[in-house]
C-alpha cells in the first residue's frame, strides 16, 4: 500500500519557523543605505510587515511578499495557510489587498496534482480576500515552497505601521499563539490530541475583520505576529516606537495543547532562536516559566494582530472586535519612552 503523502516530512522547516531569525536579518538591513524617495512611507527600516508607497496624495500601495515550506501535510490546507499567511502583512499596515501573484518552488518528483491542490488552496483564500491571484512563477527546488507577492492599497494618511506606539497604550492580540509548537508536534508525529485541525483553523482565518477595526479606530501602531513571536514583533513596535512595553504572561491566550506539547519539549528551531535574540531585549519575571517563555517568542504561521491601543478606548475596541466575530485579548502595555524594552510578568502575582 503507498503511503499517504505528507508534505511536512519533505521539508526541513516548516512554515514561519523557517525564517531566518532576526539577529540574522537586523544586521543585514542596518547595512543598506537609507531610502531618500519620500514616496516611501514605510521601507525597512523600521522592520515593519509590508512597504508602502505613495502614488497620490489619497492612494499608497502596500507591498509585501511571504513564503515558506509546508507547515501542514494536506497540499490544499498548505495553499490555505500559505495565502491567509502572506495577505496578514496587508492587514497589518491597514490596508486592503486587491491582488497577488504566486511564488512556487516545487519538486519534479511530487505529481502535479499536488501543485495544484496547493494553488487550489490559495485561490480560495484569496478569493475570500477579494484580491484574486492573478499570475506567479515557479522553479523546480528540493522542497515545496509556496506563498505570495500581494499589493494592496492604504490611504497615505491612514497607515498603521509598527512605528507609533505610545506611553500608556493597551496592547490588544486577536489570535491565540502555540502555532508552532502545534505544528511541530505534528510534523514529528508528536501532535497526540490531534490539535492541528484546530491550528488549521486559526492559520486559516484572515485578519480582515480584525484589520477593518484597528483602522476605523485609527489604532497608534499595528503588526501581526508570525515567524519572530509575539516578543519578536512586539520588539520591532518597541524599538520603531521609541518605547518600552510589558507583557502579562498570564493573560496571553495560548492553544491548550501547545501548552503540553511545549512542557513536553516540543518546539521548533525557529521558537528557540527567537527567544535567544530576545535575551537582550526581554526581562522576565522569575515566576515567569521556562514553557511561558518559549510560548511568548512561538514562531507563529498566520497568526494574530498586535495592537496598540489608546488605552481608554480599549474597551470599546475589544467590543467591536467581538462584534465582527474576532475575540480580542489585553495581553499587556506600553510604557514609557525607550528603547524597546520589554518586562514579562505573570500579572497575578
Amino acid at each position: 500500500m503507498t503511503e499517504p503523502l505528507r508534505l511536512t516530512k519533505l521539508a526541513k522547516r516548516a512554515g514561519c519557523a523557517a525564517k531566518h531569525p532576526p539577529g540574522f536579518l537586523l544586521p543585514l538591513l542596518g547595512m543598506l543605505p537609507p531610502n531618500t524617495d519620500p514616496n516611501v512611507l514605510v521601507g525597512s527600516s523600521t522592520a515593519d510587515d509590508a512597504a508602502v508607497y505613495r502614488l497620490s496624495a489619497d492612494t499608497a500601495l502596500v507591498l509585501t511578499t511571504d513564503f515558506f515550506t509546508p507547515v501542514v501535510d494536506d497540499p490544499r490546507d498548505f495553499g490555505r495557510v500559505a495565502a491567509a499567511n502572506a495577505l496578514s502583512d496587508v492587514y497589518a499596515m491597514g490596508g486592503k489587498p486587491l491582488a497577488a501573484l504566486s511564488i512556487v518552488g516545487f519538486p519534479d518528483t511530487l505529481p502535479a496534482a499536488v501543485l495544484g491542490a496547493i494553488l487550489a488552496g490559495a485561490n480560495e483564500i484569496a478569493a475570500e480576500a477579494g484580491a484574486p491571484i492573478v499570475g506567479g512563477h515557479t522553479i523546480k527546488s528540493e522542497e515545496p515552497i509556496f506563498g505570495l507577492a500581494v499589493t494592496g492599497t492604504v490611504h497615505p494618511d491612514r497607515v498603521l505601521s509598527n512605528a507609533g506606539a505610545q506611553p500608556g497604550d493597551a496592547l490588544i492580540l486577536t489570535k491565540p499563539l502555540g502555532l508552532g509548537v502545534i505544528t511541530t508536534a505534528a510534523k514529528n508525529d508528536r501532535d497526540t490530541r490531534g490539535a492541528i485541525a484546530e491550528a488549521i483553523g486559526v492559520m486559516t482565518t484572515l485578519n480582515r475583520a480584525a484589520s477593518e477595526v484597528f483602522a476605523a479606530r485609527r489604532v497608534h501602531a499595528l503588526t501581526d505576529v508570525t515567524g519572530f513571536g509575539l516578543l519578536g514583533h512586539l520588539r520591532n513596535m518597541t524599538a520603531a516606537s521609541g518605547v518600552t512595553a510589558e507583557v502579562w504572561a498570564d493573560c496571553v491566550p495560548v492553544l491548550a495543547a501547545a501548552r503540553e506539547y511545549v512542557a513536553a519539549g516540543i518546539a521548533p528551531g525557529g521558537t528557540r532562536a527567537n527567544l535567544a535574540f530576545l535575551a537582550d531585549w526581554v526581562d522576565y519575571a522569575s515566576d515567569v516559566s521556562e514553557a511561558d517563555r518559549l510560548l511568548l517568542c512561538d514562531a507563529q504561521t498566520s497568526g494574530g494582530l498586535l495592537a496598540a491601543v489608546p488605552e481608554g478606548e480599549a474597551a470599546d475596541v475589544l467590543r467591536e472586535l467581538a462584534a465582527a466575530g474576532v475575540t480580542g485579548t489585553v495581553v499587556g502595555r506600553v510604557g514609557g519612552r525607550g528603547t524597546g524594552m520589554i518586562t514579562v510578568v505573570n500579572r497575578e502575582n
